[in-house]
């Protein structure tokens, strides 16, 4: 399981965040630089975390694997493989070298999310050196040892602005023993119902996404579910890279040139009417739109259904999350204060005032 490759550059990390504490100098936490389009603009000294790298511990009859912030998606996806293991929320990369550190900052979760759990789910400790200069332990390596388990979810999504994560512990499961693609003729509407139908049944689903056109489901899980579903839904074979292609937005929609948004609805929410094509995906509740209306007639629409929007264009608006009310910034400024009281990880990059 080691490598050449595996490096504890943990210490030079740490001194270089002291030395920006002492000078007041804000830092650009990144590793790979995949997800750089996500968030605010960020302006700072560039702490690249790709020197701290490689697979700590993995004991695949304990479902725990745990790795340094650097290690490649790639390698630990590989490294899980040989196993027959997986990180069941299938974190996109979004580009060559995307980091494990980056999957936990940016929490970002694949076609399976609805089904199996977000990245924050399979979080069960990290070590992360924060803005008191300290390189903590928060959980731990096994389900049973929870404490300061929720703080390290916290970590999951946070961007950069809370502390830098240098290791981290995943739950894992194991591979289907069978999965098969199907796809089937219908409009977004009754797809949107036949969902909610089988939602309630034992259906062996694992992701779902309608392109406008066709209904595309991933079933997973024994032999004989999977062929039973398959006979009951009928529906086209459909070659099982379309779920990698969706998940690192490769299809075709997302080559067209308008920008991209990324809404949160409840899955059984009808077809928004937003100028754009859509591609409805996680079973309805996540929604790609591809549109140049906009952002707060956009995000008017869906806060009318309960959801919220994210501008995956960089750059084309100043606040691409989801702008916070008051209290819910009060809250994320105190935990900002108490982890990174000098401001100096990632500022701005989720909200200007963090």
């Amino acid at each position: 399981m080691r490598s050449e490759h595996d490096i504890d550059d943990s210490a030079s990390l740490l001194e270089q965040v002291n030395q920006a504490l002492q000078n007041a100098t804000p830092l650009r936490i990144q590793g790979a630089n995949s997800k750089a389009f996500l968030g605010r603009i960020v302006a700072g000294e560039v702490l690249d975390t790709r020197s701290h790298r490689g697979i700590v511990s993995y004991d695949p009859t304990e479902l725990v694997i745990t790795a340094r912030c650097g290690t490649p998606l790639a390698e630990l996806a590989e490294v899980l493989d040989a196993a027959q293991q997986m990180l069941p929320c299938e974190p996109p990369s979004f580009g060559d070298g995307a980091t494990v550190g980056g999957m936990i900052a940016s929490g970002l979760s694949g076609p399976r999310r609805p089904w199996s759990g977000s990245v924050r789910d399979f979080v069960l400790g990290t070590r992360v050196i924060t803005g008191h200069g300290k390189h903590l332990r928060f959980g731990g390596e096994v389900m049973k040892n929870v404490a300061g388990y929720d703080l390290s979810r916290l970590m999951a999504g946070s961007y950069g602005s809370l502390g830098v994560i240098t290791e981290v512990s995943l739950k894992v499961l194991p591979k289907p023993r069978q999965a098969l693609s199907i796809s089937l003729e219908m409009d977004s509407d009754r797809a949107l119902l036949r969902l909610a139908e089988w939602g309630q049944q034992p259906l062996p689903i694992s992701a779902a996404c309608h392109d406008g056109q066709r209904l595309h489901l991933r079933l997973e899980g024994g032999e004989g579910s999977v062929a039973a579903a398959h006979d009951r839904l009928g529906g086209e074979l459909l070659d099982a890279s379309y779920w990698e292609d969706l998940n690192e937005h490769r299809l075709s929609f997302f080559d067209e040139d308008q920008a991209l948004w990324r809404l949160s609805v409840p899955h059984s929410t009808p077809r928004l009417s937003l100028p754009g094509g859509q591609l409805l995906d996680w079973g309805g509740a996540q929604r790609w739109l591809k549109s140049d209306a906009e952002a707060m007639f956009i995000r008017s629409i869906v806060e009318e259904v309960g959801g919220h929007v994210t501008c995956y264009t960089h750059g084309l608006i100043d606040s691409p999350f989801q702008p916070l009310p008051d209290a819910l910034i009060r809250y994320h400024r105190n935990l900002k204060l108490q982890l990174d009281p000098r401001g100096i990880f990632n500022p701005g990059r989720l909200y200007a005032e963090l």
